[in-house]
């Protein structure tokens, strides 16, 4: 599903290079909910806007379902995102002047699908605001907004789900619903989720966990032996 080979990236800090993701071989199956943790600064937003093709490796290649994106072009790169991947933002990133309907309604129009409506009314229920559809995101609760995102980010099915710290702009209450709702998601569609957080809690949900300091992966361990994290 996705397989990243000797994947590192180095960005110029003034005039001298800074290595933000160290060379990183992974391997994430199709299904499997993987958790990239770590501290600020520990480079894993960096490796998950990698993987999402939102910036390109500096060393290395990614493998999304068989396709190396480097080689894409930007419209290949373009189309692969829209039909494979979904991305869950920390501040939801919803249109203001769309209601909840309309922001899970509108990836689904520009990907031309016929049953677009009836596709968004379903998500809506999915994520549990059937009687919300209707609300603009300023009338949403910070834990709507997020459920009308993860919505959104399903609206054309797509196998991977990537999320950068998703209950980050969350109270506890409403990061567990969150949490809850994406382990409902990998189980029941089976649905790839690659999660960047630095809460040791929300790591522990995750089938296996990749933890990162300085930009170097440090341990891949499944979620049995996860008992402390970084804050």
């Amino acid at each position: 599903m996705i397989e990243l080979r000797n994947v590192s990236k180095t960005v110029l800090s003034g005039t001298e290079p800074l290595t933000i993701v160290q060379p990183l071989d992974l391997v994430i199956s199709a299904g499997q909910y993987v958790s990239i943790m770590g501290p600020s600064g520990s480079g894993k937003s960096t490796l998950l806007g990698l993987i999402a093709g939102l910036d390109l490796p500096t060393t290395g290649e990614i493998v999304i379902e068989g396709q190396e994106i480097g080689a894409l072009t930007e419209d290949a790169l373009a189309q692969l995102r829209g039909q494979k991947i979904g991305f869950v933002f920390q501040f939801f990133h919803l249109v203001p002047s769309l209601t909840a309907f309309e922001n899970v309604l509108v990836p689904m129009e520009i990907a031309g699908a016929t049953d677009a409506r009836t596709r968004a009314t379903s998500l809506l229920s999915e994520v549990g605001l059937d009687g919300r559809a209707h609300h603009y995101p300023a009338q949403l609760s910070g834990g709507e907004q997020q459920r009308v995102a993860i919505a959104r980010a399903l609206a054309n099915d797509p196998p991977i789900l990537l999320a950068d710290e998703p209950t980050g702009n969350l109270d506890s209450a409403n990061g567990r619903q969150v949490v809850e709702l994406l382990r409902t998601v990998n189980a029941s569609r089976r649905t790839t989720i690659v999660l960047v957080t630095h809460d040791a809690d929300l790591a522990a949900s995750a089938d296996v966990t990749l933890r990162m300091r300085d930009g170097k992966a440090e341990t891949v361990a499944p979620k049995s032996s996860m008992s402390e994290g970084y804050g």
